[in-house]
């Protein structure tokens, strides 16, 4: 990494453009996480029960007891019957009569239980909205390995944005007297409001 001022300017205006976009998602879901409880829940339930075929119980109680993964046929029987996509990735637990899946994702958690004994199914999804969709995504919650290495590496990248920013602030104070007061203000107000109001 070159350390010259137009090298310097170069990685923070690169750091800059890349991080953009993702500093502004998380400091307005940082206002949305703040104020949660002032904001309302705009949650949508989506519930489904159904009658499976006898052949799909029979495959039921075919399966060894424990953590499995959902059967094709179970998932193929809910897109066809009800419109209803149920991610193949998903396990859950069976116990010989009865199996329970739970899977929850970014602003949203569903699960599907099946009763071979009265051979019926239900679902329910519960879907909390785009403001909670994206108050997940900031603190990476059911959101997955790529978003989480995502995450992890866009804060590489402001950290690379923050130290340019400094060396830059470095090579003008010089020339303008309100740099290090500006600076250390930017420091001392969130230090003392937690030395503070924060207990």
């Amino acid at each position: 990494m070159s350390f010259s001022l137009g090298g310097i300017r170069q990685w923070h205006w690169i750091s800059g453009a890349i991080c953009l976009v993702g500093m502004m998602l998380f400091a307005l879901t940082g206002i949305t996480l703040n104020h949660a409880a002032d904001i309302p829940a705009n949650r949508v339930v989506t519930t489904a029960e159904s009658q499976l075929p006898e052949a799909l119980v029979d495959q039921l109680l075919s399966l060894d007891e424990g953590e499995i993964q959902i059967p094709s046929a179970l998932v193929a029987f809910m897109q066809e019957d009800k419109s209803i996509a149920v991610p193949s990735s998903v396990s859950g637990e069976w116990d010989g009569i009865e199996f329970y899946a739970a899977w929850p994702g970014p602003g949203a958690d569903s699960w599907i239980a099946v009763d071979a004994e009265l051979a019926t199914v239900t679902y329910e999804s519960v879907d909390r909205g785009w403001i909670s969709y994206f108050n997940d995504l900031h603190k990476g919650r059911n959101t997955g390995d790529i978003w989480r290495w995502f995450i992890d590496i866009f804060a590489v990248v402001c950290i690379i944005f923050s130290v340019t920013g400094l060396q830059l602030l470095m090579r003008h104070s010089k020339n303008r007297v309100s740099t290090w007061p500006v600076t250390a203000l930017g420091v001392l107000v969130p230090f003392v409001i937690i030395l503070i109001f924060v207990h």
